[in-house]
């Protein structure tokens, strides 16, 4: 890793750190190699059937680069049953001891156990990978930037009449209990010498909804990047959705609807071209 120095390598672990590392940390026999470390770190993870060193887990990619470890840090005792993600943190080494996707992995183990299941058994042995990937996929958002996202897709135009695209399907993630919100999305902008691809304007909404969100914020984002984007001289972002976390959980209730709307530009400041906005939705006060 770049951060960790000219005396770390990758892949290896130099042995003269070791001494400062270990004391207090559950581990008495000296260490005299990195598999032998690594091996270690393993069974505090699993200390009643460690894996293989040179199969699946050594698949993970695990590097033991310390160079983020403070003096005080203290690793758990030994047969502690904490779950690999809270030892590569106790370290430090989150950022590259494992991939992303693998951290999450056994998040998910750790919950499923917790609530009192067995994460071993048939139907559950792989859902801590398959419910990080589809985490992964759910918050993909985040991996994405406004211009990748619209690619270059504005075309000139001499119109200034209102463009909407009304009912595109919404699916996030509430930032409060990472529970679904789902819904649809309206979006009006009148162009000012351009116009941004139909498709493009899909793709806006999906990056911010694939991201933990409020739906507050969902509309203001997607309105201000609508609005960078074309340069518009006035733009209205409106969401109606459902959320589980009001639905499955707490009050219950499970025929409301939130509606949101942000008006930019002429939306907010002209009275009629936000009523023919609204006139063409079909969402007259």
């Amino acid at each position: 890793h770049p951060s960790a120095g000219p005396w770390l390598s990758p892949k290896v672990v130099t042995l003269n750190i070791l001494p400062i590392l270990l004391p207090g940390m559950g581990y008495s026999s000296p260490i005299r190699n990195y598999t032998e470390l690594l091996a270690w770190i393993i069974n505090l993870h699993f200390p009643d059937s460690a894996p293989d060193l040179n199969q699946d887990r050594a698949q993970w990619g695990i590097l033991l680069a310390f160079s983020g470890v403070s003096g005080g840090t203290r690793f758990p005792p030994s047969k502690c049953h904490l779950p690999l993600p809270f030892l590569i943190n106790s370290l430090g080494l989150a950022s590259f001891f494992m991939p992303v996707v693998l951290i999450v992995q056994e998040a998910y183990r750790a919950i499923i156990q917790q609530i009192g299941e067995d994460p071993d058994r048939d139907g559950l042995a792989d859902t801590p990978r398959r419910a990080a990937r589809a985490m992964k996929f759910l918050t993909r958002g985040y991996q994405q930037t406004l211009e990748q996202v619209v690619n270059g897709a504005l075309f000139d135009s001499d119109t200034s009449e209102m463009v909407i695209i009304q009912d595109i399907e919404l699916y996030s993630l509430c930032e409060h209990h990472i529970l679904p919100f789902i819904g649809k999305c309206h979006v009006a902008y009148m162009p000012t010498g351009k116009v941004i691809g139909l498709s493009k304007v899909a793709r806006i909404v999906e990056m911010f909804a694939r991201r933990l969100q409020i739906q507050e914020n969902l509309t203001k984002e997607i309105a201000e990047a609508i609005q960078e984007v074309t340069s518009a001289s006035g733009v209205s972002v409106i969401i109606e959705a459902k959320h589980m976390c009001m639905m499955m959980r707490g009050v219950e209730k499970q025929n409301s609807t939130m509606k949101t709307s942000v008006m930019l530009g002429q939306f907010r400041d002209n009275q009629s071209t936000r009523m023919e906005f609204l006139s063409l939705l079909q969402l007259n006060p």
